[in-house]
């Protein structure tokens, strides 16, 4: 469904008066959104803030290339809808990088790694390894993997992207 948003949600959603106001807490900030309650926050994200870093892939929960972090746990984005979500606290993968601003360690260690092949699974890889390292600052390897098991890679970078997180882990034992 390739049309503007609106007509998108209209489709997918229903009725476009039953639209209401949502205040999400995104990055950091308070963000006003006027969706249905059946609306995924991916399609908010995407369709109607502009943060593109968040991907569609499966649009089923199981493939993590739109995992966002919500209240501190890595979730998909696609199957979470916007209802459940005011009042939480809500960081995409944007917030690894804002514009003038240094990029986060994590965001770093991929550019040094040369980690990232076609990059579309990498957001949420990204954001899965964020919320890791957020709650456990030094994971071992078998904690990275777990922690990374519901992300699909098909392009093979995985050992490349192990590499780069486990180089964030060993700067901050140090």
């Amino acid at each position: 469904i390739g049309d503007s948003p609106r007509r998108r949600n209209k489709l997918l959603f229903g009725r476009m008066d039953n639209l209401r106001p949502f205040l999400l807490q995104i990055n950091g900030e308070a963000t006003h959104v006027d969706a249905t309650s059946e609306t995924p926050l991916l399609y908010v994200l995407r369709d109607q803030l502009g943060l593109m870093g968040t991907r569609f892939g499966c649009g089923q929960g199981t493939c993590g290339a739109c995992m966002v972090i919500v209240d501190g746990k890595a979730v998909t984005a696609c199957d979470l809808t916007v209802d459940a979500l005011e009042g939480a606290r809500i960081e995409t993968i944007e917030s690894l990088g804002r514009d003038g601003a240094a990029l986060h360690p994590l965001a770093q260690a991929v550019l040094d790694e040369q980690a990232a092949q076609c990059g579309y699974c990498l957001p949420g890889i990204l954001i899965s390894a964020k919320s890791l390292l957020d709650a456990n600052p030094t994971p071992n390897d078998a904690e990275i993997r777990a922690a990374l098991d519901g992300n699909l890679c098909r392009c093979g970078a995985h050992l490349r992207i192990l590499r780069a997180i486990s180089a964030v882990v060993a700067k901050a034992s140090t």
